[in-house]
């Protein structure tokens, strides 16, 4: 059995689809619920069980039949300044999850996050001797940087284990996220209320307005990703996920605009109290990704916005 956590997630639930979709349907699902939507990215899904997680990692040891453990669940809020709760819910969970794969031998995947590179000062390098010295800029980059290097001080590991330094990841099943969405999530909603695409301005002259970059990864190209660790667990390490192809948010908002049929784009001035918070280029340096045998073509950014706005933005926010 799988054990997946964060399942009726954005990320977690197009991982599930994508298992559901190779013919695995023998899964654990673990998330909590509350009072949020997202509890319709699991109809129509095939799993053998749901439980909630805090009553899960209550009764961790007592599940025997556990095979492989995808653990997607996470607090993402970039904005959360709780540190407590974070620290509770991204490192301390993840820690007793790791444990227990450890203890059972159980192979493990696991959600990092780009965040821990903080302003890029150090690049976006995925390698592992550079990671104690990363500088967050964020609780939640934070909580996850100590989690990394948490997992590689560790003396004794599962036979397999791997964390993902997630970059930014759109696509369908997010819609319950809020303000945590995509950009292109978010994008697509202006258009549709006023016709309009809002963009920061530059406020450095190395850059025009709309012209900072993003490395965007389309969601179905991290549920494959993990499947091809999942159906191939013998590389462990920590790996950065996207695209390795940093695009501006010019582009975007063309192709937001080009595929709704209709809309603008209108610059408006950044913040003061993040300007000197905010990252004006992310791109994933993926060599450590390429160096194995993985051989998926990712999608382009038009690929993949063509593909989320027609077929699931305009479609009333269609379930994947």
């Amino acid at each position: 059995m799988i054990l997946l956590t964060g399942a009726a997630g954005f990320i977690g639930s197009v991982i599930l689809k994508h298992l559901n979709n190779n013919g695995i349907s023998d899964i654990l699902c673990v998330d909590r619920l509350g009072e949020k939507i997202k509890w319709r990215n699991l109809v129509a899904k095939k799993f053998t069980d749901f439980i909630d997680r805090e009553e899960f990692i209550e009764s961790l040891d007592k599940f025997n039949n556990i095979d492989f453990i995808i653990h997607m669940g996470a607090c993402t809020d970039t904005t959360e300044f709780n540190l407590d709760y974070l620290m509770d819910i991204n490192y301390e969970y993840s820690k007793k999850l790791f444990q227990f794969a450890t203890t059972k031998k159980i192979p493990i995947i696991y959600a990092s996050s780009a965040a821990t590179y903080g302003n890029g000062e150090l690049g976006y390098n995925d390698d592992e001797s550079l990671i104690p010295e990363l500088k967050p800029l964020n609780p939640y980059g934070f909580s996850k940087q100590l989690f990394d290097i948490w997992v590689l001080k560790q003396k004794e590991k599962p036979p397999f284990w791997a964390g993902f330094k997630f970059f930014n990841v759109y696509g369908p099943n997010e819609y319950h996220k809020g303000r945590m969405a995509s950009v292109i999530f978010h994008a697509f909603n202006q258009l549709k209320e006023t016709g309009v695409i809002k963009l920061f301005k530059s406020h450095r002259e190395d850059y025009k307005h709309g012209e900072q970059k993003r490395d965007f990864i389309y969601v179905k190209d991290v549920a494959k990703v993990i499947f091809y660790f999942f159906s191939n667990p013998k590389n462990s390490g920590i790996y950065n996920l996207g695209t390795g192809n940093a695009r501006s948010f010019n582009d975007l908002a063309n192709n937001v605009i080009k595929n709704y049929g209709k809309g603008k784009i209108h610059y408006i001035d950044m913040p003061e109290d993040i300007r000197d918070k905010y990252q004006y280029f992310t791109e994933a340096k993926m060599e450590k990704l390429y160096s194995l045998d993985y051989s998926e073509k990712f999608y382009s950014l038009e690929e993949g916005i063509q593909d989320y706005v027609t077929n699931f933005l305009m479609k009333n926010y269609k379930i994947y």
